[in-house]
């Protein structure tokens, strides 16, 4: 394929073409589903190819892709391209500068200690189908899945500057989720939670302990039965890696995709409240917050040699001690910002026209164990696991619910709450952050699903993070 799309590139390189890239991707998927004990789903799609194409003529974009991969198709891919730069650049009011970068040449290869793709089925099989028999023991327990997504995909790119790399990945998405009653109420509880995407193979299946953990979401789903629900109206609270994660990705991750403050997200995932001249001055959050965008970090789905419109993965401080410091951002968008290029322009697939995505996505950690975090909060709670939550569209006002919270009191967990709910504007909340837990609880929380765009694209990207206290937040808004 190599050969192909060095043809490719060579076609491009016209005198009319500002710049023009090619992605190549083929992806291969297995999916497995067990419900209340009895394999339900079971299945395998490999070898999807797609191609896309991108060229910039007299200022505009064009783009045109393909999963149809024959040199009759891909003639007409690039033709297409080459006619919606064209057309496009008539109504093109504000022309696309592009400036330069030096090309990059390399491979990444991925290699995982247990290809899920060449194990057994029968083996992968047999442990789910294990796991979903231990959740079926408990009369309280009225439903119960355990699921995994594995995903393997390889990438070519290469672009007229003379970049041209490839890679090979492996990414997972296991969990399982128990579902308890008394006949007029239920409670869930899921592990490993809701950001469980790794990048890895089957090694990273085990490495959840869902055997383990079993019997501990059985307990907790059962417990919440009678728990009690929070009371106070404002409460200091932990937030456990997990359900961080995704509060790191709606009130921080979109709110500084930089496209956003353009309009350009705005019909379909929104906008931000964050404004060019925010830049450098604005205080997001306390002296102890640092948020850095790292496509660099090879263990989160997020990593890359280059994104896809060439730009090398690099490391870049978004919020730096507290300080709004940079966007993440593309090489049309960064110039607008007076930024570099943040390496943040990516496509699910080839044959999508790249946006800007988050890829590893991190809070920077602090110093302690969870455990003497909790040690050093004398009443709050504890909370992870997300159920449910809701942000507007600028990212400023959310609200958030997790499955369960762990009672506090001077320094002790003592007992459990049902659904605690919390609710914050965006600088104002992560202003509260006065604790983060050190490197020895850092870890990368995964998904599969971040959507943006229009067709959709799911993107697989990471988060970095430490559990973290947050002071004073509202915790019951009552009437």
């Amino acid at each position: 394929m190599k050969h192909i799309i060095h043809d490719i590139i060579q076609k491009l390189n016209t005198p009319e073409i500002t710049f023009g890239d090619v992605r190549y991707s083929t992806t291969d998927y297995q999916s497995i589903f067990f419900e209340k004990g009895n394999l339900k789903h079971f299945s395998s799609d490999t070898n999807n190819q797609a191609l896309g194409i991108r060229v910039l003529i007299n200022g505009c974009w064009g783009f045109a892709g393909t999963d149809i991969i024959n040199k009759i198709e891909i003639e007409k891919t690039i033709k297409k391209a080459i006619k919606n730069a064209k057309e496009g650049s008539l109504f093109k009011q504000q022309k696309v500068v592009y400036k330069p970068i030096k090309p990059t040449i390399g491979s990444y290869i991925y290699t995982p200690k247990e290809n899920p793709f060449t194990m057994p089925n029968e083996e992968k099989i047999a442990y789910f189908e294990n796991i979903s028999k231990l959740l079926t023991q408990n009369e309280q327990i009225v439903y119960s899945n355990v699921n995994c997504d594995f995903q393997r995909q390889y990438k070519i790119y290469a672009n007229t500057e003379g970049t041209f790399t490839d890679s090979l990945v492996y990414d997972v998405l296991p969990g399982m989720y128990v579902l308890s009653s008394d006949g007029k109420h239920n409670y869930s509880r899921t592990w490993p939670g809701h950001m469980n995407g790794r990048r890895g193979g089957f090694e990273k299946v085990k490495a959840c302990e869902f055997e383990k953990n079993s019997e501990r979401i059985i307990k907790e789903a059962i417990d919440l039965l009678k728990a009690p629900t929070i009371q106070e109206e404002r409460a200091d609270i932990i937030i456990g890696g997990g359900h961080l994660a995704l509060q790191l990705h709606e009130s921080v991750g979109h709110a500084t995709e930089a496209d956003r403050i353009f309009g350009m997200e705005i019909s379909y995932a929104g906008k931000t409240f964050i404004k060019k001249p925010m830049l450098k001055n604005f205080k997001y959050g306390s002296d102890i917050v640092t948020i850095f965008s790292d496509s660099t970090l090879e263990e989160g789905l997020g990593y890359h040699l280059v994104d896809d419109e060439g730009v090398p993965g690099r490391r870049v401080d978004i919020i730096k001690n507290g300080i709004l410091n940079d966007q993440q951002t593309s090489r049309e968008i960064a110039p607008l910002l007076d930024l570099e290029p943040s390496s943040n322009m990516m496509a699910s697939f080839a044959n999508d026209i790249p946006l800007v995505r988050m890829t590893n996505f991190c809070l920077a950690p602090g110093q302690g164990s969870l455990d003497q975090l909790i040690a050093q909060t004398e009443k709050g709670y504890l909370l992870d696991f997300t159920k449910t939550w809701s942000i507007d569209d600028n990212r400023y006002n959310f609200q958030f619910t997790t499955e369960i919270g762990y009672k506090i009191q001077e320094g002790k967990i003592v007992g459990i709450v049902k659904e605690p709910t919390y609710y914050g504007i965006t600088p104002e909340f992560w202003g509260s952050c006065d604790k983060i837990c050190g490197q020895e609880e850092w870890e990368m929380h995964g998904t599969f699903h971040c959507g943006k765009g229009e067709p959709g694209q799911a993107m697989h990207l990471s988060h970095g993070v430490a559990p973290a206290r947050f002071k004073n937040v509202v915790v019951n808004v009552k009437a």
